[in-house]
């Protein structure tokens, strides 16, 4: 499963480059290499027609990919350069890769509310006229130790199916039935895998901050469409693209604070996402697929935004030395964008860090 989620984030850069390749291509700036994986180089070849033809390399470090245009740096004006291309040109080829993010996210989406899409945010779209309902579960998340749960033998990710032949349809329910019972003996109902059991459990009789049995759960809910799943899937598109941004905000909202202990819980790097991914496996692969169109959408976002090093920040720069009507030569746009670099790795460590504490 590892290779696997790994392998789905790899394509996903992979792609957001071959954005840029093709669309280079197409106006006339040169490619001089498309990579898969980074160096040193294992094999390449030239190869493709029209514009697919271009020199492919298959590299040693398997963390995404690249393509190396002819003459990056906005002075080079060799023909078929990118410094020589239009600001029009260089602005399509530079958010390719973003758009081409954009797209997929809308595929996976798409094709999610075709078979079966999960529900994962409140209030996320939906066309009621046009939904089937594939699953409603309510399943363990978090077991406390010591609880009455854990005594009864309730395990992560079971199904709870009911409390004393009252069935569970929500986390609001299994807190309402077990303060309704609390301090008394009940009999829970519970799926795992696909056996059906029932255990005894004795309820706290007061909520000891596990609650009255010691149990998170989340609800698990899956619904398809036929006609409205293109709708569905661009809207829901645009709805985790909103809650991104909201989410961005609130982490330069903390780490303009000071509240750092904050920002580092609300962003996760490669190793919290394998970890997370693993974890939504356990609910089904229709989640792992879900998750995989919410990075691709991530992916573009962080790249739209004017941040040295990312496409929005090198679009930005050479947008703006335009405006001031000031040439930016190779040393300074190396150092912009160096510089950047720099910080974006510092942060990718520091977050790497945080996630091999906080998971591993």
């Amino acid at each position: 499963m590892i290779i696997f989620i790994i392998f789905l984030f790899v394509m996903l850069v992979v792609l957001h480059e071959y954005g840029h390749f093709l669309v280079a291509r197409r106006n006339g700036v040169e490619v001089e290499e498309f990579g898969i994986g980074f160096p040193p180089k294992i094999a390449g070849r030239e190869m493709g027609k029209g514009i697919f033809k271009g020199y492919y390399t298959i590299n040693l470090v398997p963390i995404g990919g690249f393509v190396r245009l002819k003459g990056e740096s906005d002075s080079d004006k060799r023909k078929g350069s990118f410094g020589a291309a239009s600001f029009w040109i260089k602005t399509k080829i530079t958010m390719a890769g973003v758009l081409t993010n954009l797209v997929t996210a809308w595929l996976i989406f798409t094709i999610l509310a075709f078979v079966g899409i999960p529900k994962l945010i409140d209030n996320q779209f939906s066309v009621a006229s046009n939904a089937n309902q594939l699953r409603n579960e309510l399943r363990v998340v978090f077991v406390d130790d010591g609880s009455p749960a854990e005594m009864a033998g309730i395990q992560l990710n079971d199904q709870l199916l009911s409390i004393d032949g009252i069935p569970l349809t929500s986390d609001e329910t299994l807190f309402d039935l077990t303060e309704r019972f609390a301090g008394q003996q009940v009999t829970i109902k519970k799926q795992t895998d696909s056996t059906v059991s029932e255990v005894t459990a004795i309820l706290n009789a007061e909520d000891e901050g596990g609650g009255f049995f010691g149990v998170s759960a989340a609800e698990v809910e899956v619904n398809r469409y036929t006609y409205a799943a293109p709708l569905v899937g661009l809207a829901t598109t645009a709805q985790l693209g909103w809650e991104t941004l909201k989410g961005l905000g609130g982490l330069v909202s903390d780490l303009v604070g000071g509240e750092f202990s904050e920002a580092a819980e609300s962003v996760s790097g490669p190793v919290g996402i394998v970890v997370i991914l693993q974890n939504a496996a356990d609910f089904g692969i229709e989640f792992v697929v879900f998750l995989i169109g919410l990075i691709s959408l991530t992916l573009a976002i962080m790249n739209a935004l004017p941040v040295p090093a990312l496409d929005g920040g090198r679009l930005a720069v050479s947008g703006l030395f335009r405006a001031l009507k000031r040439p930016l030569t190779p040393e300074v746009e190396q150092a912009i964008h160096g510089s950047g670099m720099v910080l974006l790795l510092l942060l990718f460590a520091l977050i790497t860090w945080v996630d091999v504490d906080r998971f591993l």
